[in-house]
């Protein structure tokens, strides 16, 4: 019961991340996309770091040291969160004013609920597999979540929702994240084999994500002093995971 305690925390947590959009009202732009740009970067190497030294390695582990299937399932991972964000028009925008209109932004509401519930599913068995690696997945789920919900918000203030409403249907396609959750717990710890499919499924979709949605924003970084500097925040990204992973107990 603790681990599930811990499960519950960690994506009710997440899931009040989707309140932080209305602070964007308050920054003025220039502020906003230093913060957004510097959590974008970061998020790269810590995603990667996830993916590459705990997801995979550890799905190897669970499988017996086979590591049988276990490159498969990642890449079923990768080819399905690409297929999800082309059906959906799920798209992770990165800045206060992203275009939209009322019927795209119901759309981007469901492609962010299947997000937030693959989110959960991933930390669930992720804690269930470990202390530590639950811990990694929930460093990456957050840091990669705040400039996505800062997003999420202004597409729908953009739509023409009221803040309020806008906070109210954020925050209830977040929950899934729970849901999510404990779906992974439940499913991790009785179904046999279940965590050797899900966790490379997560290292599939998290590279995915680090790949094509956060990877192409620092190309738009023209000065060489700027490309390096994104290079050095993801790399410190990826060491923050290495040392999480090397210190944290499991």
């Amino acid at each position: 019961m603790t681990t599930l305690f811990l499960i519950i925390l960690s994506t009710v947590l997440v899931s009040l991340l989707s309140l932080i959009g209305v602070f964007t009202l308050a920054l003025n732009d220039k502020v906003l996309r230093k913060i957004v740009n510097f959590l974008v970067d970061l998020s790269i190497g810590v995603l990667l770091g996830v993916a590459f030294l705990d997801l995979l390695p550890e799905a190897v582990a669970k499988s017996g040291g086979t590591g049988a299937n276990i490159f498969l399932y990642a890449l079923a991972g990768f080819f399905l969160f690409f297929l999800i964000e082309n059906l959906l028009n799920w798209r992770h925008c990165h800045e206060k004013d992203c275009p939209a209109h009322n019927t795209f932004a119901y759309i981007n509401l469901l492609g962010d609920a299947v997000h937030n519930f693959t989110d959960g599913l991933i930390i669930g068995a992720s804690f269930v597999a470990s202390f530590g690696l639950g811990l990694a997945s929930v460093i990456a789920v957050i840091l990669h979540e705040i400039p996505n919900e800062f997003g999420n918000f202004g597409i729908l203030i953009y739509a023409g929702f009221k803040k309020s409403k806008a906070l109210f249907f954020n925050f209830i396609t977040a929950l899934t994240a729970v849901l999510g959750g404990i779906m992974g717990f439940y499913l991790s710890a009785n179904i046999n084999n279940f965590i050797v499919f899900l966790l490379p499924f997560a290292a599939g979709g998290f590279i995915y994500i680090a790949a094509s949605d956060l990877i192409p924003e620092t190309r738009k970084k023209e000065k060489l002093g700027r490309l390096m500097y994104s290079f050095g925040i993801a790399v410190l990204g990826f060491l923050l995971i290495y040392f999480l992973i090397k210190f944290i107990p499991e």
